[in-house]
């Protein structure tokens, strides 16, 4: 039976700062199963952020509710079409090409046969979460991963903001031991789930849904001597005092999703909170930071 087609509506945004802060709007409006919200980064390192309907959105609504989420001028670029629903997971997969970060390789499916024996492979989708492996930040996040690797192997690892669960796989992976991953988006809290379960390591990921360290499950899981969080800059400013908290003495703790110039305030905060910086990490404009807590 060939597919209904779908209903697209797709515009640009400058940065993946701008592209998750609208998905967030986007994804809270909509009830599950009403649309699906994916955003993707292309060569110019601009974001497209599309959204399919099974029925056709109300064309004005919507843009209304991009003016608001974005601006005016994005809304204004605003574009309809129809298409087949199966065209536009194949698009989405077209330019996902394996990614190398140490140790590991995050691959779709496609391209399940192309990677190496002696890597451990990470096969992550396009997804309504962020995380395919293809931002510089989750590149950032592996290497510092792999690094740490090389002379520990941490007992109890988070994954704070977990998205697809890329990083939660890797150490889970890696380690063969428990990852508690959190997110505070249930889609993403799903799709990790999804994808711990496809790598084999659903047995080793736990994936809630919490915001920030209120949930009880990081007290009973905790103290960590790894937390690897890919956020944004000022979101991990505000956790640096419950995240360390939450850390064994000596604790590694790799932060990203902060661009290069947000860096030194970061390292500061933690700073404050008795954690010192090992490693800084520049990809395509975004750093990626290795600390350590002291005592």
């Amino acid at each position: 039976m060939q597919p209904s087609p779908t209903h697209r509506a797709s515009f640009s945004i400058g940065s993946e700062a701008d592209a998750r802060r609208v998905v967030d709007v986007l994804t809270e409006v909509f009830f599950d199963g009403d649309a699906a919200v994916a955003a993707f980064e292309r060569p110019d390192g601009q974001w497209d952020v599309t959204l399919h309907f099974a029925e056709a959105p109300d064309q004005a609504w919507l843009r209304e509710l991009v003016a608001t989420s974005a601006g005016n001028e994005i809304a204004a670029t605003l574009a309809f079409d129809t298409i087949e629903a199966k065209d536009w997971v194949k698009a989405s997969l077209e330019d996902l090409v394996p990614v190398p970060a140490g140790r590991f390789v995050v691959h779709g499916s496609h391209d399940r046969d192309r990677v190496a024996p002696n890597k451990l492979a990470i096969e992550i989708e396009a997804a309504l979460a962020f995380g395919t492996g293809h931002h510089g930040t989750t590149r950032g996040c592996l290497l510092l991963l792999d690094h740490v690797l090389k002379s520990s192997r941490p007992r109890n690892v988070l994954d704070l903001g977990a998205g697809t669960g890329v990083l939660a796989i890797a150490a889970a992976k890696a380690l063969h031991r428990a990852v508690l991953a959190s997110d505070i988006d249930p889609p993403s809290v799903r799709v990790a789930a999804e994808n711990a379960a496809l790598n084999e390591v659903g047995n080793h990921v736990r994936v809630i849904r919490a915001t920030g360290f209120a949930a009880p499950d990081f007290a009973r899981a905790g103290p960590f001597d790894l937390v690897l969080a890919n956020i944004l800059a000022n979101p991990l400013r505000q956790l640096a005092s419950p995240m360390a908290r939450h850390l064994a003495p000596g604790a590694r703790v790799i932060l990203s999703g902060l661009l290069t110039h947000q860096a030194p305030a970061v390292i500061a905060a933690y700073r404050a909170r008795g954690l010192v910086p090992l490693k800084h990490l520049r990809i395509e404009g975004w750093s990626s930071l290795l600390l350590r807590k002291l005592g």
